[in-house]
């Protein structure tokens, strides 16, 4: 008996996240698994009741991408366009939004039926820094690598994915690990899979939380790795070391006091969507509430904060997430 609709369905989640991880930008995911479930619908006359339902659905969703991969764009982030940012001189750079890594709602990618380590397992290989690592991979690799890795495919059924053979699937393997490996931070980001980091603290997503909205510069310094980075999509700047995120929250960051955080999870790390205090309210005039400023994703080691990644681009992302654009006075904060 053929798979029927609700049958292929059950997958969304699981293609989701495959898409994601090849093509890097969540609406290219989503558009990818539709045009999945299309072609699967089509073909599903030739489905071989020997063939996993699962597998086969992966394999149409990989060839999906590699179509829309065909022009070897790669997205990335602002780690690697150049060194840090100095303090004393500013870089107002912006790039066009398709060009950078973007976050996607967990919800989205997480499936609902999985067990605790495939669920640890997606939530590792949908974070940004993974993600961004595959990006230096030609398509057909990070295919490669994904399809083993990550979905643990047979070298066979890899090969037979990207309809090849299995010493090409070998050599291609051992070429994505190479240049991997010559990125110590995207080697990194290859071990984690192997062993997931225990999801953080409460306290510290808590203690995060309070300092922001208290806008106390000196206690979110503290939750910070001395070594911790800061970067904020689609400014090509970034800074390096607690030192210099605190000078910068303390002095072009200083509009951010008076913020509200809601909590959100994105892309297999926790974060909050914020809400920068709208201007200043007229004598006499009404309260103006909070408007949208920023995604916050943060990726915590150690039970630090080793990274901070603010999304600007909110008229875009923010519905995604089914988050209001505005906070009136109030109003209570959404919950996510």
């Amino acid at each position: 008996m053929p798979p029927t609709p609700n049958d292929l369905e059950t997958y969304r989640a699981r293609l989701t996240g495959h898409c994601y991880r090849m093509l890097g930008g969540a609406s290219e995911a989503e558009d990818a698994v539709q045009e999945t479930m299309v072609r699967a619908w089509r073909a599903i006359d030739g489905f071989e009741e020997r063939a996993a339902l699962g597998t086969w659905l992966h394999r149409i969703a990989t060839n999906v991408c590699l179509d829309l991969l065909a022009k070897d764009a790669r997205r990335t982030r602002p780690y690697a366009l150049g060194p840090a940012m100095s303090l004393d001189r500013p870089d107002a750079r912006q790039r066009d939004a398709t060009e950078w890594v973007e976050p996607i709602a967990d919800a989205l990618v997480l499936p609902s039926d999985a067990d605790p380590a495939e669920r640890a397992l997606s939530k590792e290989s949908v974070r940004l820094a993974f993600v961004a690592a595959l990006q230096l991979l030609p398509p057909k690799q990070r295919a490669a690598l994904l399809l083993t890795e990550v979905l643990g495919f047979s070298m066979q059924e890899t090969a037979d994915t990207l309809e090849t053979t299995q010493p090409a699937i070998q050599s291609a393997l051992q070429r994505a690990r190479e240049t991997l490996s010559r990125n110590d931070a995207s080697a990194r980001e290859l071990d984690r899979l192997k062993a997931p980091l225990p999801p953080p603290k409460a306290a510290l997503l808590d203690s995060f939380l309070h300092a922001f909205e208290r806008y106390d510069v000196s206690a979110i310094a503290d939750l910070l790795r001395a070594d911790a980075t800061q970067n904020m999509p689609p400014y090509v700047m970034w800074l390096d070391g607690a030192r210099d995120i605190a000078a910068w929250m303390s002095g072009p960051g200083a509009a951010c006091r008076g913020s509200r955080l809601v909590p959100i999870a994105l892309s297999g790390v926790r974060g909050f969507a914020q809400y920068r205090r709208s201007e200043a309210t007229p004598r006499g005039g009404p309260e103006r509430g909070h408007s949208a400023w920023a995604l916050i994703a943060l990726d915590v080691e150690d039970d630090r904060i080793a990274s901070l990644t603010y999304f600007l681009d909110v008229e875009r992302l923010f519905p995604r997430f089914a988050l209001p654009l505005t906070l009136a006075p109030g109003v209570p904060l959404p919950v996510i």
